[in-house]
């Protein structure tokens, strides 16, 4: 076993441990096992919890069949390099969009055989005016998630008993707004809304507390640290706000735009500073306590050419990690850059709208090309890449299948598409592990806590695995 000082005290890959499924290497197991046939031109799954099929030998192919949809490539440098992760540990919470502020969770624990918990009608869904944009959080036993129709709804972990609801729609509103999210800290919920409104709540019994005014609706959660409650608006403005009593502190603008994707990202905050995402592509890092600005870059790439890849969006998460800071863009650029000085690290052609998710020396990241990838942390090389499903009706290419996530659970990648179908994934090779069905498509990122993995499905059904 390869052994290093971390937290948890060892490295795990394909092979490195023992004891998880009898058998089997790491990560071979969950909810149905679905089989690779031909050119993974045709799936079928195999009722059961976990496959007796053991990963590739490394080194060994980790290229799609699926070569005409390829865009990114592995480096053959790294062909013989085994990729090695931190080892799963529990997390009881998730209070905030992203798990924690920073946004880096790393490897989550759950348990070695998933299967559905319950399951819970939280109200209104997805229909042609109105999205589900925030995920649930998770704190004190309890989980909280918002419906399209703006009500905030509070469930027990334990079993999905309604503990209480809080309809946030103002009396001059009618409903049909696109709200941000939700964020947890010392004992209050605090939520973003499309009604350009930051409220706060008693998380025990879902009392409002008090109400701020902004500039415009937000579509991306908020995120708390520090007495402090940061949201971004959709006219490119963010906003810190005293978590106390509702007062602003100081805000900042970012660059107007006409256009953009529909959705937006939390800053991420961590080291007493706030890194900003906005729809223009610009990522900018100011001091948590006055506004000020630290540094600010764009993740606009030059390589652009048409109208929907001129869109520069910064729709995932940004994150900080060991003083770095990850983001991507939907304009075609993924870059870390270090959190004090601004400077670029390293950069790398990856476009994308969902948050990528960092464990160990490694980054996990669906693209804009529906592949997921394995990206070196310390310098962008690309380890390993898969590529995803990306038609309902693959013969005809009709129903293109939008992913979102990853999150990494006890060496599986998770992941679900608006298909209505969660896959897991080897984060040590890319190959594909198992599917379940969900009630529904999936627009918004799986979350862990307690062991658990919540989906919220579009239909407005919250399904917990433990």
């Amino acid at each position: 076993m390869i052994k290093r000082q971390t937290k948890s005290g060892v490295l795990r890959g394909p092979g490195t441990f023992s004891g998880v499924f009898p058998g089997a290497f790491p990560g071979t197991a969950l909810l149905l096992v679905l089989l690779l046939a031909g050119a993974l031109g045709g799936c079928s799954t195999v009722t059961g919890w976990f496959s007796d099929a053991k990963e590739p030998p490394l080194p060994g192919d980790r290229i799609s069949v699926l070569l005409h949809q390829r865009t990114l490539s592995p480096d053959p440098e790294l062909a013989d390099v085994q990729v090695l992760l931190p080892a799963p540990e529990p997390n009881a919470d998730w209070p905030q969009s992203g798990g924690y502020p920073n946004h880096a969770m790393h490897h989550m624990m759950v348990p070695e055989t998933l299967s559905k918990a319950w399951s819970v009608d939280i109200g209104d869904g997805v229909d042609d005016d109105v999205r589900l944009s925030g995920s649930p959080v998770i704190a004190g036993g309890r989980v909280y998630v918002m419906d399209s129709a703006s009500v905030v709804n509070a469930f027990d972990t334990k079993d999905g008993n309604r503990l209480w609801e809080t309809d946030l729609t103002p009396d001059e509103e009618d409903e049909g707004h696109i709200s941000g999210g939700l964020a947890y800290d010392q004992g209050r919920l605090f939520v973003s809304t499309g009604f350009a409104q930051v409220i706060a709540l008693d998380a025990e019994t879902g009392a409002e507390i008090w109400r701020e005014k902004v500039s415009g609706p937000s579509r991306a959660a908020p995120t708390v640290r520090g007495g402090r409650v940061f949201v971004v608006t959709v006219d490119n403005r963010l906003f810190a706000i005293n978590a106390e009593n509702g007062a602003g502190l100081w805000t900042h603008s970012g660059i107007s735009e006409t256009a953009s994707i529909l959705g937006s990202a939390s800053p991420a905050v961590g080291g007493g500073v706030v890194v900003v995402p906005y729809t223009s592509g610009e990522l900018v890092a100011l001091k948590t306590t006055n506004g000020r600005v630290l540094w600010q870059e764009s993740l606009a790439s030059v390589k652009r050419t048409d109208v929907v890849s001129n869109l520069a969006h910064i729709r995932g998460r940004p994150m900080i990690d060991r003083g770095r800071v990850i983001a991507i863009s939907h304009g075609g650029l993924m870059a870390a850059i270090d959190l004090r000085s601004g400077r670029r690290l390293w950069q790398k052609d990856i476009g994308g709208l969902q948050s990528p998710w960092v464990a160990g020396d490694y980054i996990y990241v669906i693209t804009n090309d529906a592949e997921i990838a394995c990206v070196s942390r310390q310098d962008g090389r690309i380890q390993w890449v898969r590529a995803l499903p990306r038609y309902e009706d693959p013969e005809n290419q009709e129903d293109p299948i939008i992913w979102t996530g990853p999150l990494l659970a006890s060496d599986r990648l998770i992941i679900a598409g608006s298909h209505g179908k969660a896959m897991a994934i080897s984060p040590y090779t890319g190959r594909f592990l198992g599917t379940v069905e969900m009630p529904d498509g999936v627009s918004v990122p799986p979350v862990i806590a307690g062991g658990s993995i919540y989906f919220l499905a579009d239909d407005a059904e919250l399904v917990v695995y433990r």
